[in-house]
């Protein structure tokens, strides 16, 4: 919705307070006018690496225990940065001035705003369960001090936060629902992203800095203070050659340097697959544009039997960006049930999170496990939103549409606990996976209790202006 000038009005649709321009209240019956992807007038250049470090995101390392990565962009004068780091205490001298250094590592990256330096920086050798406080350098300046907890040695209580698919609007749309996520979970650790965080694909020279740039802005606070963990979507990728025998996806450019993520993912598709233990959890995140349009099903499939044959804790989770069943009554995706289920049945796995298809569904990896595991779940942040299709409809539940969400889950010994959250923060779906110790799949417990109904589309355009995203 454009903003007037005429002076501020407060709606408070369900009981939440909404500050509005009085000029933009537009009349029922007026057509819908699309929001720009993002805010950039036409031919600016206001997210330009400079010498101040930004777009900081902290990712875990294989081991969370012992050590993190963290990445970060400067301008082009800054060819071999720092990160320094200590025990975080309650003197502003941190480290007593001498804190450990870190050496990182510089790779160029081209885009429409100019060059940038993407840095990396491998901290290891830490103690577990320990708070520090680290910095990165960029030219003649530094960042903040930010803090930063290593994982539990052991098994211990893990609060996470999961996010569906963002990539529209991030900074117009996205804002909010970060942050009320945090609001419902001070205490998350780590924050999984099912792909698809920005619209563009990196064609060319980098058309789609200004869209990461927002996804930074819509998450400040988040990836720079819990590890953040993403799978890559299909809009990480672009198409070359296209309308051609040669044509291909494309990772882009952005994607291996945008986060410093474990490099120990299955053989060919490095740069988009790893996995990592937190706290009496094993995560592995997949590739799925890989398998369905590259042939990476079977090296994937392969790896991710390898990784969870040696998992030895309590729980696994597995995220990839396109789902296992589609949401849309379109879509299909046989290729990640032929390759991926036969393992995730083989190996228990409780839950895959999933993005995509812009909605939210809920579903057992079986028909005949609906009281067990894998649960598998998709949903969904950003503004861009889809119909459900006749086949979602009849076998997942809950279900919804038009509706922006985030995840909260806390695990704790034998039982995890999932709550999927609107924007506003009303509960929206909610379960319990309790292992009753035999080895097998785990026992699965609704939780009825406060949740609202679900919601169907009732637009007949999407916020995009898209008739074919909200169909009836």
């Amino acid at each position: 919705m454009m903003a007037g000038r005429s002076g501020w009005r407060a709606l408070a649709p369900a009981g939440l307070l909404v500050l509005v321009l009085a000029g933009s209240v537009a009349s029922a019956q007026a057509p819908r006018e699309a929001e720009p992807n993002t805010r950039v007038p036409e031919g600016d250049r206001g997210h330009a690496a400079g010498a101040y470090p930004d777009r900081i995101a902290t990712s875990p390392a294989q081991d969370a225990a012992t050590g993190f990565a963290v990445a970060w962009r400067t301008d082009a004068r800054v060819q071999a940065p720092r990160l320094q780091i200590a025990p975080a205490d309650d003197s502003p001298d941190i480290g007593e001035g001498r804190p450990r250094v870190v050496e990182a590592t510089t790779r160029p990256l081209d885009t429409r705003n100019g060059r940038a330096h993407q840095h990396r920086a491998d901290v290891d050798g830490l103690q577990p369960g320990t708070l520090y406080a680290w910095r990165v350098e960029g030219h003649r300046t530094w960042s903040p001090w930010f803090h930063f907890r290593t994982a539990a040695a052991d098994a211990a209580p893990l609060t996470l936060l999961y996010f569906g698919d963002t990539q529209n609007q991030n900074t117009s749309l996205v804002t909010r629902v970060v942050r009320e996520s945090r609001r419902w979970a001070p205490d998350a650790r780590l924050a999984l992203f099912a792909g698809d965080l920005v619209s563009g694909g990196g064609a060319g020279m980098g058309a789609d800095d200004d869209e990461w740039a927002e996804w930074f802005e819509a998450a400040s606070g988040l990836p720079e203070d819990i590890a953040t963990a993403p799978a890559v979507g299909n809009h990480e990728f672009h198409q070359a050659h296209e309308d051609t025998p040669q044509e291909t996806r494309v990772l882009s450019p952005h994607w291996p340097l945008a986060f410093a993520l474990p490099r120990n993912g299955a053989p060919g598709f490095e740069d988009t697959t790893y996995w990592f233990d937190y706290q009496g959890v094993r995560f592995v995140v997949l590739d799925g544009t890989s398998i369905l349009d590259l042939d990476g099903g079977p090296a994937q499939a392969r790896w991710l039997d390898h990784v969870l044959t040696g998992n030895p804790h309590r729980w696994s989770v597995v995220q990839i960006h396109q789902p296992l069943y589609a949401l849309r009554f379109d879509r299909d995706y046989a290729p990640l049930r032929e390759h991926l289920a036969p393992v995730l049945r083989k190996h228990h796995v409780d839950l895959v999170l999933q993005g995509h298809d812009h909605g939210y569904g809920r579903r057992p990896l079986d028909e005949d496990a609906r009281a067990g595991t894998p649960q598998l779940v998709v949903s969904v942040v950003g503004a861009k939103q889809y119909r459900l299709g006749p086949q979602a409809l009849a076998t997942m539940a809950p279900i919804g549409e038009d509706t922006q969400l985030f995840q909260v889950l806390r695990f704790d010994g034998p039982v995890l606990r999932y709550e999927a959250r609107t924007a506003t923060g009303r509960l929206y779906d909610a379960f319990e996976l309790h292992d009753d110790g035999d080895g097998g799949s785990k026992r699965l417990v609704e939780t009825e209790e406060g949740r609202i109904a679900p919601r169907r589309c009732t637009r007949e355009a999407s916020l995009k202006g898209r008739e074919d995203r909200c169909w009836e």
